[in-house]
């Protein structure tokens, strides 16, 4: 214990008092009543063995001991302070910005965060989805992810991240009432599709070998996690990036009628901000760990 601490609520209350000229206004300050602040300054003069107040009708003076003393409690008053301030603010987490397209952070990042802010409390990821080729004078992002090499801004650095193949895939329901024996019976199927992969079909079939398929009912979304989605409720069949199956398919929410008929997929990539925290590699880290994981366990 150090010794000689005067009662630190009484040098609390003495230290607002001096700064006010007023016990009136520091128990307004310190939400106590007037009477508790003089008895803090009563007893701290008792502590010290001098008066630090000459008291008036209407105002309340310090006396040249009060006044050294004042300078030299307000100035350790402001160090706590400081020091409470600098450690309150290393012990907040620290925000990773994560810029990804919403089909990716809706499939693939969503259903894994969970287990990043368990290992991770520290670091609050922040999601932000975009279409926008990476470019760091347009969008504010720490690390980024999009598809193939192209329309990156020359500040940000491309890295491999994620190879990945394209599969048909619908629900087991689906396929019971309407199985899939042979690709040709997809012409007995609705084709689900996304806007932004609208070629699909015809690359896939082009690619694996079969007859091109005839015209049939097709149901078309903005993003691929709504294609997903309109799979799973059995809508019909879909063509989907692995990546984007998330827990799908482990989990029987769909099934992979022709799991050899794959058709490579441009390679995901990601970027990091020139001026990104250190706790963005903690996050990288982390993608990449997931990713090799997912890749050395059976679908």
């Amino acid at each position: 214990m150090i010794p000689n601490l005067p009662p630190l609520n009484a040098v609390r209350a003495f230290a607002a008092a001096a700064r006010h000229q007023s016990f009136s206004r520091a128990a307004e300050d310190l939400h106590v009543s007037h009477s508790a602040v003089s008895r803090h300054i009563k007893l701290l003069e008792e502590h010290l063995g001098v008066l630090l107040f000459e008291r008036r009708p209407r105002q309340s003076l310090l006396t040249p001991a009060g006044q050294t003393f004042y300078e030299q409690v307000s100035m350790a008053l402001a160090q706590i302070a400081n020091a409470a301030t600098a450690l309150s603010r290393s012990a907040m987490p620290r925000k990773v910005q994560i810029n990804v397209r919403p089909s990716f952070a809706v499939r693939w990042l969503i259903p894994r965060l969970p287990n990043f802010m368990a290992l991770h409390p520290d670091i609050q990821p922040e999601v932000i989805t975009s279409t926008l080729p990476p470019d760091q004078s347009r969008e504010a992002f720490d690390v980024v992810v999009r598809r193939g090499q192209s329309g990156w801004s020359g500040n940000v650095q491309p890295h491999l991240l994620l190879e990945d193949e394209l599969v048909l895939v619908a629900a087991p329901s689906l396929l019971q009432s309407q199985p899939l024996d042979s690709p040709s019976d997809l012409a007995d199927h609705t084709l689900l599709a996304g806007r932004t992969r609208s070629s699909d079909w015809q690359d896939w079939t082009r690619h694996v070998g079969i007859a091109q398929l005839r015209a049939q009912p097709t149901l078309q979304f903005d993003h691929m996690h709504l294609v997903l989605q309109a799979a799973i409720d059995g809508l019909g069949v879909a063509l989907c990036p692995v990546s984007l199956l998330a827990r799908d398919l482990s989990t029987g929410r769909l099934n992979c009628p022709f799991p050899s008929l794959r058709m490579p997929l441009t390679r995901y990539y990601y970027g990091v901000s020139q001026d990104a925290p250190a706790q963005t590699q903690v996050f990288i880290d982390w993608m990449l760990s997931h990713i090799h994981q997912d890749a050395t366990t059976p679908s």
